[in-house]
């Protein structure tokens, strides 16, 4: 344990101490190229120019440098992959994209991202900015949002833990120890296997991330409806307004930017939903995903390269545009252009 935090303690200090070596380096080096020399008063305001042109490049060149290899690499990689067969050598040209478009559980997986796209995104939304406008209602308000935001701390392993003992069954006469279950049977109802349920299932796997995410969007649309200005409150109640007009004609609208970042960043975590389930059904009783999907064919049965492939594609040619929609909206809101 001592030898790790040592050696932790060390790489942190090293990489600190080449990354201030490099911006030292980077900054004696355009000093030399180019110089200010006293009583050159041109030379040396095209040689500062030149300096603020370059210098950011400089700076920003290794983290440029490791998105290349890290990021831009590995897409051109997989296009490239899934033009070929199982293995990644004889090239099948569409064969594996036709796949996809004839295959089934590819089909069930496209109907189960988009079913997570039209209600996981939305009840968080949603419930977000309901639980936001009641807690600063109550003088308690700081604690329930604490509580609500609390499962934002948990690994969606961990989440999807605690909910399967929420949705645990017990067959034959033994004690319902599931919460749900228990529920059930003391309203003189049967036990059910939730997490089986054909088409249901997916809505009780949703209530887990919905449970997860409704605190992010609750603290960010929080802060933008304290920046809403008092005056305009003030006056939507001395012209006779309610609460529900207040809500829904004055507070949504002026915080409606925030609303579509807060629905897209959930949107894009959706539809790389992995995790919950993994680990919930794996895939089975028609949960299937498309992260899943991609990740059965990568690594389970021997592999299949191509087709993994084509299912990454998939996913990122969806998560693409809203990402950068995303990021011009929040780029517009901060007036960045």
């Amino acid at each position: 344990m001592i030898s790790q935090v040592v050696s932790t303690i060390g790489v942190v200090v090293v990489g600190v101490f080449c990354c201030a070596l490099y911006y030292w380096l980077s900054e004696r080096l355009l000093q030399l190229i180019f110089p200010v020399a006293a009583g050159a008063a041109r030379g040396a305001t095209v040689n500062l120019r030149r300096r603020a042109a370059i210098r950011p490049w400089l700076f920003l060149g290794p983290a440029i440098l490791l998105v290349a290899v890290y990021l831009v690499y590995p897409v051109i990689a997989t296009f490239v992959l899934s033009f070929y067969d199982r293995a990644g050598v004889n090239y099948v040209g569409l064969a594996n994209y036709r796949w996809a478009v004839f295959d089934d559980q590819f089909r069930q997986s496209i109907f189960n991202n988009i079913l997570w796209l039209a209600v996981v995104p939305a009840a968080c939304t949603f419930f977000g900015l309901v639980i936001a406008v009641l807690t600063d209602r109550i003088w308690w308000g700081n604690l329930a949002k604490s509580l609500i935001f609390m499962p934002m701390a948990i690994s969606f392993v961990g989440a999807s833990v605690i909910w399967k003992f929420v949705y645990e069954y017990r067959s034959g006469n033994e004690t319902q120890i599931g919460l749900l279950n228990a529920i059930v049977t003391a309203l003189g109802a049967d036990p059910q296997v939730w997490i089986s349920l054909p088409f249901w299932n997916n809505f009780f796997l949703m209530a887990i991330l919905i449970w997860i995410q409704t605190g992010f969007a609750m603290v960010i649309l929080s802060a933008a409806l304290r920046g809403i200005p008092e005056e305009t409150i003030e006056a939507a109640v001395i012209d006779g307004a309610n609460g529900w007009q207040i809500f829904w004609k004055i507070m949504v609208p002026q915080i409606w930017g925030t609303i579509a970042v807060v629905w897209t960043t959930i949107t894009i975590l959706v539809l790389k939903v992995f995790d919950i389930v993994l680990t919930m059904t794996n895939g089975q009783w028609n949960t299937m995903v498309l992260a899943n999907l991609m990740f059965d064919w990568m690594f389970r049965g021997g592999g299949d390269s191509g087709r993994s492939a084509v299912i990454a594609l998939v996913i990122m040619a969806a998560v693409t545009p809203i990402m950068i929609w995303n990021i011009r909206q929040a780029q517009r809101d901060a007036g960045g252009y």
